[in-house]
Parts: C-alpha cells; sequence; structure tokens
C-alpha cells in the first residue's frame, strides 16, 4: 500500500526543521513520491529538499511567497518545467495569531485571511489546470480544530475564520472536480507540537502542559502524525474518499 513511485507532490510551508510539511515531505518521500519543498525560507527548503535527496528520490527546494501570484504562477511554473506535472499538492503554509476580536485591527484580519485561505485558492487555481489535464490530482488542505471548535486553543477569531474557509472553500472544490479524478480533502490538526506554533504563541512548556488537560489524550500530537493523514489523503488508496475533513488532535474535538 501507498505506493507513489512516479508521483510528483508539491507541499507550501515546508520548510521547516520540525514542522507539518517537512515531516509530509519525509512521509511521501518514504513512499516513492518525487516532492517539491516550498516555502517563503529558500534556505530550509533547500535543506529539507537535500535531506529527501539523501533518502533517493528527487527533490528541489523552491521559494514562494503564497500571498503573491506571481510567485506562486512562478513556483508552478518551475514545478512543471522540472517535472512535467503535478499529482499531489498539499498547502500547508500559512500563520496563526493569539489576539482577542476586540483588540484585532482590519490589517491583521486581512493578513491573516490573505495568508491562510487566499493561498489556498491562488496555489490550487495555479496547479487545477494540470491536475484536469492529466485527469489525476490529490489536493490536501491544512485546515485547523480551531475552525470547528470556534478556537479554544490559540488563535484569535481570525485564525478560526480562515481555517473554517479553507474548509468550505475544499468541499466545494471537491464536488467540482470530482469527474476529472481529483480528489479535495482537509485535515484539522489540534494541539500540535511545532516550533512554529511555539514561537507564535509565546507559550511556556508549562503553559503548554496546562492545554494537554482537555486533551483527553493528554499530550500534544505530533507533527509525524498529522503528516500520516496527509500521504494517506494523497495516497490511491484514498481515491473514493473526497470533500472530508480527518481530526487529529487526540480527542480534544468530535464531530
Amino acid at each position: 500500500m501507498f505506493d507513489m513511485k512516479g508521483r510528483v507532490a508539491l507541499i507550501t510551508g515546508a520548510g521547516s526543521a520540525h514542522g507539518m510539511g517537512r515531516e509530509t515531505a519525509l512521509g511521501l518521500a518514504e513512499c516513492g513520491c518525487d516532492v517539491v519543498v516550498a516555502d517563503l525560507d529558500l534556505a530550509g527548503a533547500t535543506r529539507n529538499a537535500n535531506e529527501l535527496k539523501d533518502m533517493g528520490v528527487n527533490a528541489i527546494g523552491v521559494q514562494v511567497n503564497v500571498t503573491d501570484r506571481d510567485s506562486v504562477d512562478a513556483m508552478v511554473k518551475r514545478v512543471i518545467d522540472t517535472f512535467g506535472k503535478i499529482d499531489i499538492l498539499v498547502n500547508i503554509a500559512g500563520m496563526t495569531q493569539p489576539i482577542r476580536t476586540i483588540d484585532l485591527t482590519y490589517e491583521q484580519f486581512d493578513r491573516m485571511l490573505q495568508v491562510n485561505l487566499l493561498s489556498v485558492f491562488s496555489v490550487t487555481k495555479a496547479v487545477l489546470p494540470h491536475m484536469i489535464k492529466q485527469q489525476y490530482g490529490r489536493i490536501v488542505n491544512m485546515s485547523s480544530a480551531s475552525a470547528k471548535r470556534g478556537g479554544g486553543i490559540f488563535g484569535g477569531s481570525h485564525y478560526s475564520a480562515s481555517k473554517a474557509g479553507i474548509l468550505g472553500f475544499s468541499k466545494n472544490l471537491a464536488r467540482e472536480v470530482v469527474a476529472d479524478h481529483i480528489t479535495v480533502n482537509s485535515v484539522c490538526p489540534g494541539l500540535i507540537g511545532t516550533d512554529f506554533r511555539r514561537s507564535a504563541t509565546g507559550l511556556s512548556d508549562e503553559d503548554e502542559r496546562k492545554l494537554w488537560e482537555d486533551i483527553p489524550m493528554k499530550r500534544a500530537g505530533s507533527p509525524r502524525e498529522v503528516a500520516a493523514a496527509i500521504v494517506f489523503l494523497a495516497s490511491d488508496e484514498a481515491a473514493f474518499i473526497t470533500g472530508e475533513d480527518i481530526d487529529v488532535n487526540g480527542g480534544a474535538h468530535i464531530d
């Protein structure tokens, strides 16, 4: 199962040294995928791509600003010029910000939507023509438990709104492209132990352990556990699953 030899995967937000993007890239590479590691941080993307090359797969690191259409188009062109196709798209690039609504500025709200939601549309729109042409594709978008819970972990209302928007976008798109043999699904992580989240929220180790009390499993998840769900949805074994969202949250939210 999960034999993806010959597939080409593009992952945005995959330049972190310990994040979900890196673990997803590793998971797909372990299944035989050629992988494009895309991130605003070119050094990080290149480092992670080199790690994949050491595993014996073809990989490149690409710099992209997912809020800039020209940058997105240039990234997709580079992938097509290098590999000739894109079979799998994983939209992970995003941000969070723990600010109460009363304190939010219009600029902060707009920025959150640009980075978390509009970027998913922009990258997906650039990739879709290639998937439709080849009549095959797997799209996996990163949402959040906050999209369903209405926050309650970290991040403000603008974060929850952006991640809820991803769920609506993904479900609608799934209906549009199902006849083209393209599936569209989302993953909704809860509290996950990543360097990015810790730096964005500023939580101490003690504060984080207090958050575990609301999680039935009494721990944070690992980036690898989120990546496992993404790899499954990107595989041919998930061919009959579309418009779905998978919760990876230790029981913190069950629906």
